[in-house]
């Protein structure tokens, strides 16, 4: 029963749903205890030989009366209790998603995208089966139970009664013990479907890779696994769940044998007459439900209980990197002040960043260039706020990052990362993602700079064309240029390109890179890149090595110092000779 505590705030915001809905359910029981008293009278009626039609029909009516009656207030209490229900799966749906959107990505590397949905689906299912089934069961089964009980013992006979209830203390104790075994049962269960989950969607998402290496049997062999598990489970909880009703049927079994055992006797003493054993043990029926009805209450709030843990401990994690109370609104702009002397990442034992220092005057562009895992993209990451916890100072204007509202601060940057993710919708909605209501105008200029324009006009639907899933039917450098043209569209004060060209050809490239330098003459830019090509131009371009600043200059002081630029960007100009020879020898 403790998650109905722990559900108070919600109990508290539908007060009024519920109230209404438990008070209608209490209508429903105390008119379920009229039809069994009038059945006792008719047979006593019969049995003396009184009945006439008058009373026959005037009985048939009231049963009518209170049927329609019935009809209308179970109608509105499932309206009142289900629909509340409704509305807590919403709300929880909703402070998951807002939760993940403010999570950090040292959040997703931990948790896996498979056990989030789970938590957001099938944990939040169980926790409504609570909001609803859970109030119906626990208030239908004390209010059904209670009445009946009541009407047994005060208006047919207390000591039938008290000798019918004594089995009922034996029920208590097993069910109470079976709800333990269901609760830890179904923790495990849950657990195993979000192992299924996550095997999913990592299975959907890189099936190409999976097609590619022939490795479809071994994938279906590992999800048959997981899939058994998930049986398996499952099973567990079936079999402790599958206990509750023949347990409670036994105890209402042997319930009606001591019933009409003492009954008949009662009976042949003439303490009671054969009309009030029949009533007797119709309101004896009808603690039925009652007793099943505590079964599934075990069955439910158990489930319930080990989701909501779930829910809450997902909750419980802070966000790492959130607003300060005096925070900025106010878009940044300016120069950037880089100044970090060491940066490590969450959980990383060495340092991504060591003493990296540079200025950035406003409209100008940076170039940085290194090997992989050279610190490229951490220096991207720090200046998004994504990470924190570095030593050091950066500045975006006038104030440091930090003191920004993260709202305003990524609203003022236009980041294209390097894995390109584009929404399962159509290309004119991909490029204008940050202003929905975007002009077409702005949408077409947008894409003729980034250079994707005349590649769009040729797909079958133009701009309406949809792109699948992640841009699946695109090509690489379709998706990067497209990533551009939806960047370009937040006209952004900084326009971070993470290594975002390398899927076209050189010449695309320096298209590009020359539009980009006209339409954002007075705005600032920030590249990297593996292909030196695209950082030539650059006002100031940094070499990174192991996170270190190795190098540091325009492209003509780089080339001067005969250094790790000068021989890569050597090296890169020999190859592209050689691939333009071999073009002219074709």
């Amino acid at each position: 029963m403790k998650l109905f505590w722990k559900l108070d705030w919600f109990f508290k915001e539908r007060k009024k749903e519920y109230i209404i809905g438990l008070v209608m359910l209490a209508f429903v029981a105390i008119l379920n205890l009229i039809p069994p008293k009038i059945i006792g009278y008719v047979i006593d009626e019969i049995a003396f030989k009184e009945l006439t039609l008058q009373s026959l029909i005037k009985w048939i009516v009231v049963i009518a009366v209170v049927a329609i009656v019935m009809y209308i207030l179970r109608y509105y209490w499932r309206l009142m209790i289900f629909g509340s229900s409704n509305y807590l799966a919403k709300t929880l749906r909703e402070k998951l998603f807002r939760h993940f959107t403010k999570m950090s990505p040292s959040f997703y590397q931990k948790h896996r995208v498979g056990d989030l949905m789970a938590h957001a689906t099938n944990d939040v299912s169980a926790v409504q089966q609570t909001a609803g089934s859970g109030v119906l069961t626990l208030f239908d089964s004390i209010t059904t139970g209670g009445f009946v009980i009541i009407a047994m013992a005060f208006t047919i006979d207390w000591r039938l009664t008290l000798i019918a209830l004594i089995p009922m203390p034996i029920m208590a104790v097993t069910t109470n013990c079976y709800g333990k075994l269901l609760h830890e049962r179904f923790h495990q269960a849950q657990a195993s479907f979000s192992n299924l989950n996550d095997k999913t969607q990592e299975s959907i998402s890189g099936i190409k890779v999976i097609k590619t290496f022939g490795q479809q049997e071994e994938d279906i062999e590992d999800f048959t696994k997981l899939s058994n598990d998930v049986v398996d489970q499952n099973m567990k909880v079936a079999r402790i769940d599958s206990l509750f009703d023949p347990t409670i049927s036994l105890i209402i079994g042997i319930s009606f044998l001591l019933s009409l055992g003492f009954g008949a006797k009662f009976i042949y003493e003439e303490s009671m007459t054969i009309g009030d054993l029949v009533a007797f043990n119709t309101y004896l029926g009808l603690l039925v439900w009652p007793m099943l009805a505590f079964g599934m209450l075990f069955n439910i709030m158990e489930r319930g209980s080990a989701s909501y843990n779930r829910i809450e401990q997902l909750l419980s994690i802070p966000v790492d990197i959130d607003d300060k109370d005096s925070a900025l609104d106010i878009l940044p702009e300016g120069d950037i002040y880089f100044h970090v002397k060491e940066f490590k990442f969450p959980d990383g034992s060495k340092a991504a960043l060591k003493n990296v220092h540079f200025e950035l005057k406003r409209g100008e562009t940076l170039g940085i260039a290194g090997k992989t895992g050279s610190g490229k993209t951490a220096i991207l990451k720090l200046l998004l706020r994504e990470f924190e916890g570095y030593v050091g100072e950066i500045k975006f204007g006038d104030h440091k990052i930090d003191d920004y509202k993260k709202l305003c601060l990524r609203e003022a940057i236009g980041y294209v990362p390097q894995d390109h993710f584009l929404f399962s919708s159509s290309v004119y909605t991909n490029i204008a993602f940050a202003n929905p209501t975007a002009a077409y105008e702005d949408v077409e200029y947008a894409a003729k700079l980034a250079y994707i324009h005349e590649d769009i006009l040729r797909f079958a639907n133009g701009y309406k064309t949809i792109v699948g899933e992640r841009g699946v039917s695109l090509s690489g450098g379709q998706k990067q240029r497209i990533s551009i043209a939806r960047a370009l569209m937040m006209k952004p004060e900084l326009l971070i390109l993470d290594d975002s060209l390398s899927a076209v050809d050189a010449k695309t490239e320096e298209a590009i890179l020359k539009s980009l330098k006209t339409a954002r003459a007075n705005a600032t830019t920030i590249i990297t890149s593996h292909r030196l090509s695209a950082i030539e131009h650059a006002n100031l371009i940094i070499v990174l090595q192991e996170g270190e600043v190795v190098e540091k200059g325009t492209h003509e002081e780089l080339m001067k110092l005969k250094g790790w630029y000068y021989e890569t960007y050597q090296l890169q100009q020999l190859e592209n000779l050689v691939e333009k020879g071999g073009e002219l020898n074709e």
